[in-house]
């Protein structure tokens, strides 16, 4: 198979198996949330980002360098060494574990009565340890099935485990379980997804040889891999996940922390399936740009900025006119508190969307350090927004303080790789673009609250959408290549018409500039 096909062939699976287990998960989310209501939800969802948090720890710097040395083994063709490198991170993913587990029995001890009240701690601690040992062992067998590139083997986990899941909590749901069965079923679902990955990459890990040894510099590369890997994803976490959810339990109510779940989650989902599709091209496009010059990779900032922020402006324009809508639509009436934290989360979500060209470019440059730093800071700043903020004032100052923290960050991104390119982006068209998205509010505004849930997110959308594409292209928010683009594909998949449409694309190409992706 030939390089390009190859990467063709990668790329599909790894779509198949992305979109098959975020699809399935967010429709198993759903039925959850549904059958426990807001309370139960926000106690399970406690309960579930403790594991996840377990997850991250334990597999500090293992499931990355599982991936990343095992790819490098291969390109060098010395097979031999990587079971004996598997086992000595599997050794240091155990003794992660033990910090971990350490760190869970001390909460439930100690902290116990606030953090889950009325439930047995000696189970909920049994659970957290089955759940981690099985969850951490399983993402590291997915980073070991990408280090040798196998993505199909990661596409048939999603694609046999998450139906399983799915199933499951159907079955949970039709009987009316409790909170205790679904961590049950969790605990099943880990068992199937632990298992199929096992036996994915079994046979793709070559037999073990006596007398192997690996070498002192590689292993001086991974132990400094690790160490700031470690580092970098323990931290990261609480940036990076739904800490507001500990928060609110303990110091609001389960109930609040429910509704900020459901808020995040789909915000989150929704960020990643539109300009999150075109960010996940951009790391990979950044080091290629790098290796080119960086002039070239300062332009393709400058223009990545520009793309995903035409892509983001919108989303979050849909979420803040018909946000409430969606959330009745898939969560129910009982989740209605949800809306405005969902519109709040999207700005959050989509800021953050906006500098992935800014954070590929400072990871392809060599920059974590400085991202470790920022990192830092920003979890640092979390925690502490957090607990003042939902102490006084409960899921509205988890929203101010998710919403504060994400405007910071991307702030720092953008301020770093600048000074990093000695480049700008074109602020007066990301000026003009969000314009954009304001005006299509304010013409779409009219028709919130006047139709039921489903047809204001249908309708709205609809009409939404077609005021800010037009918008875009009337307040000069494209390149002249991009707009002769767009007249490509009107011409190849409409034959030209309507005409009227035709002649705006052109008028819109005589004034835009020439500045479109390098």
């Amino acid at each position: 198979m030939s390089s390009r096909s190859r990467t063709l062939n990668n790329t599909f699976f790894s779509s198949v198996g992305l979109y098959t287990e975020y699809v399935l998960g967010m429709l198993t989310s759903i039925i959850i949330a549904r059958h426990l209501g807001p309370d139960g939800f926000g106690a399970y969802s406690l309960v579930i980002w403790l594991v996840a948090m377990g997850v991250a720890t334990t597999n500090s710097g293992t499931a990355s360098a599982a991936i990343k040395f095992v790819a490098e083994l291969r390109g060098s063709d010395q097979l031999e060494m990587v079971p004996h490198l598997l086992d000595y991170l599997r050794r240091a993913q155990r003794l992660f574990l033990l910090v971990v587990l350490l760190a869970g029995a001390a909460i439930f001890i100690f902290a116990g009565d606030r953090i889950a009240p009325g439930m047995n701690h000696k189970l909920l601690l049994g659970f957290l340890v089955v759940a981690v040992v099985l969850r951490s062992s399983y993402m590291f067998n997915i980073g070991v099935a990408k280090g040798f590139e196998n993505f199909r083997a990661t596409a048939v986990v999603a694609l046999v485990s998450t139906p399983i899941n799915l199933l499951l909590v159907v079955l949970a749901w039709k009987f009316d379980a409790p909170v205790e069965w679904l961590l049950a079923v969790f605990v099943a679902s880990g068992v199937v997804f632990y298992g199929m990955s096992f036996r994915q990459i079994a046979p793709l890990v070559p037999p073990r040889q006596a007398g192997i040894r690996l070498p002192p510099i590689l292993m001086a590369r991974v132990k400094r891999h690790m160490g700031w890997t470690a580092l970098t994803v323990s931290v990261g976490f609480l940036i990076a996940s739904e800490v507001e959810v500990m928060f609110l339990n303990l110091y609001a109510d389960s109930s609040a922390a429910g509704q900020f779940k459901v808020a995040y989650q789909l915000a989150v989902g929704a960020a990643a399936l539109v300009p999150g599709v075109f960010g996940a091209l951009l790391l990979p496009m950044m080091a290629g740009a790098l290796s080119q010059g960086r002039e070239v990779a300062a332009r393709r900032f400058v223009a990545t900025t520009g793309y995903l922020t035409l892509l983001a402006a919108p989303l979050f324009a849909f979420g803040l006119v018909f946000g409430g809508d969606v959330i009745r639509v898939m969560y129910g009436p009982a989740y209605a508190a949800a809306g405005p934290v969902f519109a709040a989360c999207l700005l959050g979500t989509c800021l953050v969307a906006m500098t992935q060209g800014a954070s590929s470019l400072l990871v392809s440059a060599d920059r974590q350090r400085s991202i470790l730093v920022m990192v830092v800071g920003g979890a640092v700043l979390k925690v502490v927004l957090d607990a003042v903020l939902i102490a006084n004032f409960g899921l509205t100052g988890a929203a101010i303080a998710y919403v504060t923290v994400a405007l910071i960050n991307a702030i720092a991104y953008m301020w770093l790789t600048i000074r990093v390119s000695h480049a700008s982006p074109d602020w007066n068209k990301l000026a003009r673009t969000w314009a954009s998205a304001i005006l299509a509010v304010v013409i779409a505004w009219p028709l919130r609250g006047q139709l039921a849930p489903l047809a204001a997110v249908l309708v709205g959308g609809m009409v939404l959408v077609l005021a800010y594409a037009p918008l875009t292209l009337l307040l000069g928010c494209w390149s002249r290549e991009d707009i002769a683009h767009l007249q490509q594909l009107h011409q190849r998949f409409a034959a030209g018409r309507p005409r009227f449409g035709a002649r705006f694309l052109a008028w819109a190409e005589r004034r835009a500039q020439g500045e479109g992706m390098p």
